[in-house]
C-alpha cells in the first residue's frame, strides 16, 4: 500500500511514548477547543479499555466520535498491524513502509471478490475496488466509478493505486473462452506493464518519499459488456520537468536516470560515452540504492508494450545526452560582444552531448550560446550572458525530457487502449501529487497544492455539502454538520476576475523581464482582502503565504514567472527537428505541426494548461460515482513501527476525517429515486404472501411517492418489525435514503425472490422437458414397435416362401431319389440283359452265393454315415456274367463278420469306393455295384452313429 519504496509494514504497536491517555487528551483538547468538558467523561471511559480499540473496523461506530478517540483507534490498528480502517464513505490506509506480502496476495483478491458481502470482512482496499467493480456490473445501475486516492506525498498513494491495477487486471479476467482469455491476459499484462515505465520517467526520490510520483494520472481500466479488461487509456498532468536541470537539496533526479547508470551492460556504456565512474551534476546522491533502481524490469516493460529494440536505444541515447549536457558549463567572456567560453572539459561534454542527440555540434554550441532576436524582418543574434546560457541549456534538457514523455505517454495509449466500440465502462484510478511543503517552495508546488485544493473541494462537494443539502431539500429531520470548506481557498488561486494564478498569466504576458518583488507588491495589492493568503513583512526575500486546507504553505516568487512562462527558443526547436535520432525528429516535427494547427494564443502559459486539464478532469470525476481512499503517513521519516501522533492528527483534521465520520455515522450514504427503486425492488411486495396491499411498478410519477411508501411499509413489516425504521431508510420527496445496511437487506431479499423465481422457472422447465422427453420416448418406442413388426413380417414372409422353394425342391429331388432307387431295385431289363452274357451254366450256379444265417448286424458302409442292417436269414448275392471280381467287391462292402473262422473276404479292391444297400433287408437283397446314385461312399464309418437325414430316407422300404 505504499510507494515503491513504501513497501513496509509496522510490527510492534507505539505505546503513544510513554504519555498517559489523560495527558493525551488534555492536549487534543487544548489544540481543538471545540471539545467541550462534557466530553471527557464519554472519551475516557471510552478509551479506558484499551485492548479492544483495534476490534473497530468502522469508525462511525466509535462513540462519540472526535478526534481523540478516531486517533486512538487508528493507532491501536495500527499496532496490530491492521492498515486499513473504514470512516463511513471512506477508507483510511495507514502507511506500513515495509513489506506485508500476504496482504495483496491473489488469493486475497479472490477471496473478496467471490464473497457474496465484501462488506462483511476485514477493511481493505479490495473491499472499495470490488464494490466500484458491482456498481459497474449493475448493482443499481451502471455507471461510471472513479477511485480517488489522496494523501500526503510518502502516504501510500502510488502503491495503493497500483494494487488497485492489479486486483482489476485479476478480477477482471476471468474467462471461461480460451481466445478471450488469451486478449484479457495480454492486455492485463500491457496495463500493468505500464505502471514500471511511468514511474521510471515520472517519479524520484524526495525527502519525504522515495518514490514520489512528480506528475499526476488518471488511468481509465475499460471494461466491455462482460465486465472483462479490454483496454485501459493514460492521462498525465503537470510533469515536473525543472527536476531534470535543478534537483533540491537532499533529492534525486527521476528514477530512469540512476537506472541506467546502475543497470546497463558495459556496451551500453559505451555506446553511451559513460563511464561506470563517471560523475554527473544532473545526477545527485547517486550512491544512494534504493529499490526502484530495476533497469531490467524497465526494459522489459518496454519490450511487452510493443517498444523496439531500436526504438529503446534512440530513447536511452536521447537520455544519455541530456546527462552530457548538464556537465557543460559556461564562463563568462571579456567582451560582452563575445559568447561565453567553454573549457576543454565543457567541450568535450558538449560534443558528446550533441553526438548522442545526433545534432550538428557546431550549431548546437552557437545555439546555447547566441539567442536569434527577431527585428522586422530580419534577425538580430546577441551573445547570451553566462546565466542565459545555463538557462538555455537547462531548457533545451527540459523540453527534451518534457516531449519524449509525452511521447511514452501516447505510445502507451496505443498500446493499450481498446477501440471505442469495444468497451462501454470504465473505472477510473487517479493518482495524484501529495500535497507538499518544503523549505522552498515555488510554482510547481502551488500547482500540486492546488490540484490537492481542487480534490478536497470534490469530496467536500460532493460528500459533506451536496449529501447534507440534499437531506435538506428532501425533507430529512438533518441537524447540519459544520466541516472545514476550502471554496474561499480556491478563490485565492484560481478566482476570476483576480486570483494568484490570474496575475501571473498578465506578469507573465508582459514583454519584459519579471521582478519578484513588483509581483509580491500587486498579490498584496489585489488579494489582501482574502483572509488565506499572508506575507511576512519581516523577510526580505519576496514570498506570499497560502493557508491551504492541510496547513499554511510559503511560496518564493522568485522565478516563478519565468517557470510560468515557460520559453523556449525557436532555434532550439529548429536545431532538435535537424536531429538524425529518428525519435528526436518524429518528436519535434510533431510538435511544431501541432503548434502551427493550434488556434488561439500562442503564448500558453504553465498554470493556465494545468487549469484547463484539472478542470476536465474534475469533469470526468462528476461524471462518475466517487470513492474516496485516504492515504495516511504515520511519520515523517518513513520508518516502520513508528506512530506519530501529531503528524497523523493533522493529516486527519485536512482532510476531514471526523466530519466524514459524522456525516456517515447518522446520514444515509445510498440515495435511489423513486422510480429506480420501484422498478428494482417492487417485486419484494408482489412475491410476498399474505400482504393485502397492491403496488404498482409502472405507476405514474404522482402516486410513485404513495407507493415507495406502501413498498418500505410492507417490507419493515414483513422482514424488520425488530429495528427502527427512521434509522434504517427515509422516504423524502424524491427518493429513498437508504443505509448500508437496508441495501444489503433489500438486496438480499431481491435475490432470494429472484432465486425462488429462478427455482421456479427451472422446475417448470424440467417438468416441461421430461414430459417432453417421455413423449418422445414413448412416439420412438411405438415408431420402433412398428418398424420391427414390419421388418418380421417381412422376414417371416421371406422364410415362408424360402421354406416353399425348400419343400419344393426337396419333394422333387426325393422323387427324383426315388424313382432312380425303384429304378435300380426293379429293373429287370437290366438283369435280364446281363443274363444273357452268362450262356454257361455251370457258372451261374457257381455264381450264386447261399449264406448261412447270420445272428451278428450286417455292418454295410456308406456314405454319409454307416447303416446297421437288421439280421437277415440270408444274403443272397446275384452275379451277372461279369465276372467273379464285382461278386467279391460287393462282399468287401458288405465287411461281413467272420464266425468260427468260417469265411473272409479280402480282396485289393478294400478300399476303393463302393456304394451301399439301399433297403432294409427282409428277404433276398439285391445289390448293383454300376449304377448306384451314391458315388461317394464312406470307406469306413462310424458304427455308433445314429441313423438320421438322408441315410433314415433311404431304409425305408422298397420291397
Amino acid at each position: 500500500m505504499s510507494s515503491a519504496d513504501d513497501r513496509r509494514t509496522v510490527g510492534a504497536g507505539v505505546r503513544n511514548g510513554g504519555v498517559t491517555v489523560k495527558e493525551f487528551t488534555q492536549k487534543v483538547n487544548h489544540s481543538h477547543p471545540s471539545l467541550n468538558k462534557s466530553l471527557e467523561g464519554d472519551i475516557q471511559a471510552f478509551l479506558t479499555d484499551e485492548d479492544q480499540l483495534h476490534t473497530y473496523d468502522d469508525l462511525t461506530k466509535v462513540n462519540p466520535v472526535n478526534p481523540t478517540t478516531v486517533l486512538k483507534c487508528l493507532q491501536a490498528r495500527y499496532s496490530v498491524k491492521v492498515f486499513y480502517t473504514h470512516a463511513g464513505c471512506t477508507l483510511v490506509a495507514l502507511n506500513p513502509f515495509q513489506p506485508v506480502p500476504d496482504l495483496y496476495s491473489v488469493d486475497i483478491m479472490k477471496k473478496y471478490h467471490c464473497a457474496p458481502q465484501p462488506q462483511e470482512l476485514k477493511p481493505h482496499v479490495f473491499i472499495v475496488a470490488e464494490e466500484a467493480y458491482r456498481n459497474v456490473q449493475g448493482q443499481l445501475e451502471p455507471v461510471n466509478q472513479s477511485l480517488v486516492v489522496s494523501g500526503e506525498s510518502g502516504a501510500g498513494k502510488t502503491w495503493t493505486s497500483r494494487c488497485l491495477m492489479k486486483y482489476y487486471a485479476t478480477v477482471a479476467a476471468a474467462s471461461s473462452v480460451v481466445e478471450t482469455q488469451n486478449v484479457v491476459e495480454r492486455t492485463e499484462k500491457r496495463v500493468l506493464d505500464s505502471n514500471p515505465i511511468m514511474e521510471a520517467f515520472g517519479n524520484a526520490c524526495t525527502v519525504r518519499n522515495n518514490n514520489s510520483s512528480r506528475f499526476g494520472k488518471y488511468i481509465q481500466l475499460q471494461l466491455d459488456r462482460c465486465q472483462l479488461l479490454v483496454g485501459a487509456s493514460v492521462q498525465t498532468y503537470l510533469l515536473e520537468k525543472t527536476r531534470v536541470a535543478c534537483q533540491p537539496a537532499n533529492e534525486r533526479n527521476f528514477h530512469i536516470f540512476y537506472q541506467m547508470m546502475k543497470g546497463a551492460t558495459d556496451e551500453q556504456h559505451d555506446e553511451w560515452k559513460m563511464a561506470h565512474d563517471q560523475c554527473f551534476v544532473w545526477l545527485p546522491n547517486s550512491g544512494k540504492d534504493i529499490e526502484e533502481d530495476c533497469f531490467h524490469e524497465t526494459v522489459e516493460a518496454m519490450i511487452h508494450l510493443g517498444i523496439t529494440a531500436e526504438r529503446q536505444r534512440q530513447i536511452f541515447r536521447i537520455l544519455a545526452g541530456i546527462l552530457q549536457m548538464g556537465n557543460v558549463s559556461f564562463s563568462s567572456s571579456m567582451d560582452e560582444s563575445q559568447p561565453c567560453h567553454l573549457d576543454e572539459q565543457s567541450k568535450d561534454f558538449l560534443l558528446r552531448a550533441a553526438g548522442l542527440l545526433q545534432v550538428p555540434a557546431e550549431e548546437l554550441q552557437t545555439c546555447l550560446r547566441v539567442r536569434t532576436l527577431k527585428a522586422g524582418k530580419h534577425s538580430v543574434h546577441k551573445p547570451c550572458s553566462q546565466a542565459e546560457c545555463s538557462v538555455r541549456r537547462d531548457c533545451l534538457a527540459k523540453v527534451i525530457y518534457a516531449q519524449l514523455f509525452e511521447w511514452l505517454v501516447k505510445f502507451i495509449n496505443s498500446s493499450i487502449c481498446a477501440d471505442s466500440s469495444a468497451w462501454c465502462n470504465f473505472i477510473g484510478v487517479l493518482d495524484v501529487y501529495g500535497f507538499e511543503r518544503f523549505q522552498i517552495n515555488s510554482l510547481e508546488q502551488l500547482c500540486i497544492n492546488y490540484a490537492n485544493e481542487k480534490l478536497q473541494q470534490h469530496f467536500v462537494a460532493h460528500y459533506l455539502r451536496a449529501q447534507q443539502e440534499e437531506y435538506m431539500s428532501e425533507g430529512l429531520d438533518w441537524s447540519f454538520v459544520k466541516y472545514q470548506d476550502n471554496q474561499s481557498c480556491l478563490d485565492l488561486i484560481e478566482g476570476s476576475p483576480l486570483s494568484v494564478f490570474s496575475l501571473l498569466n498578465e506578469e507573465s504576458r508582459l514583454n519584459r523581464a519579471s521582478d519578484a518583488n513588483t509581483l509580491r507588491v500587486r498579490l498584496e495589492k489585489e488579494l489582501c482582502e482574502n483572509a488565506n493568503i499572508s506575507w511576512n513583512k519581516l523577510s526580505n526575500v519576496p514570498h506570499f503565504t497560502v493557508a491551504h486546507y492541510a496547513g499554511n504553505v510559503n511560496y518564493q516568487i522568485e522565478g516563478m514567472v519565468e517557470k510560468n512562462k515557460d520559453p523556449v527558443p525557436l532555434e532550439l526547436i529548429s536545431l532538435l527537428q535537424k536531429s538524425d535520432n529518428a525519435l528526436l525528429h518524429q518528436i519535434f516535427t510533431d510538435k511544431e505541426t501541432e503548434r502551427m494547427t493550434t488556434k488561439g494564443p500562442s503564448k500558453v502559459t504553465v498554470v493556465s494548461k494545468f487549469k484547463n486539464s484539472l478542470e476536465s478532469l474534475m469533469k470526468i470525476l462528476h461524471a462518475t460515482t466517487p470513492h474516496y481512499i485516504r492515504c495516511i503517513k504515520p511519520n515523517p521519516d518513513c520508518r516502520p513501527q513508528t506512530f506519530k501522533k501529531e503528524e497523523v492528527i493533522t493529516q486527519l483534521e485536512a482532510c476531514g476525517i471526523v466530519e466524514t465520520i459524522h456525516i456517515s455515522a447518522a446520514g444515509f450514504p445510498i440515495r435511489i429515486p423513486f422510480k429506480g427503486f420501484m422498478q428494482r425492488y417492487g417485486l419484494l411486495v408482489k412475491c410476498t404472501k399474505s400482504v393485502s396491499h397492491s403496488v404498482d411498478c409502472e405507476t405514474d410519477s404522482e402516486n410513485i411517492q404513495q407507493d415507495v411508501k406502501k413498498l418500505l411499509s410492507v417490507v419493515l413489516q414483513t422482514h424488520l418489525s425488530s429495528d427502527k425504521p427512521s434509522e434504517l431508510v427515509h422516504c423524502g420527496r424524491t427518493k429513498v435514503f437508504l443505509t448500508q445496511k437496508m441495501l444489503d437487506f433489500l438486496e438480499v431479499q431481491r435475490k432470494k425472490i429472484l432465486s425462488q423465481s429462478a427455482f421456479f422457472i427451472q422446475c417448470c422447465w424440467r417438468r416441461y422437458q421430461r414430459h417432453r422427453r417421455h413423449t418422445h420416448r414413448h412416439s420412438a418406442t411405438l415408431i420402433q414397435a412398428a418398424v420391427r413388426s414390419w421388418l418380421v413380417r417381412k422376414k417371416v414372409r421371406r422364410w415362408n416362401r424360402a421354406a416353399g422353394i425348400i419343400q419344393n425342391s426337396w419333394k422333387k429331388w426325393r422323387a427324383l431319389l426315388k424313382s432312380v432307387a425303384e429304378a435300380e431295385l426293379d429293373d429287370a431289363k437290366d438283369l435280364v440283359e446281363e443274363g444273357a452274357l452268362v450262356s454257361n451254366p455251370v457258372i451261374r450256379e457257381r455264381g450264386s452265393v447261399q449264406l448261412s444265417s447270420i445272428q451278428e448286424p450286417v455292418t454295410v458302409r456308406g456314405w454319409p454315415m454307416g447303416l446297421a442292417l437288421a439280421s437277415a436269414p440270408s444274403v443272397t448275392v446275384s452275379l451277372t456274367a461279369t465276372g467273379f471280381q464285382k461278386m467279391i467287391s460287393v462282399m468287401t462292402s458288405l465287411n461281413l463278420p467272420s464266425r468260427k473262422g468260417e469265411y473272409k473276404v479280402e480282396t485289393n479292391q478294400y478300399t476303393q469306393e463302393l456304394a451301399s444297400i439301399r433297403a432294409q433287408p427282409k428277404g433276398s437283397v439285391k445289390l448293383h455295384y454300376q449304377r448306384s446314385p451314391l458315388l461317394y461312399a464312406d470307406r469306413q464309418p462310424d458304427l455308433k452313429s445314429d441313423v438320421t437325414g438322408f441315410n433314415e430316407i433311404l431304409l425305408e422300404k422298397t420291397l
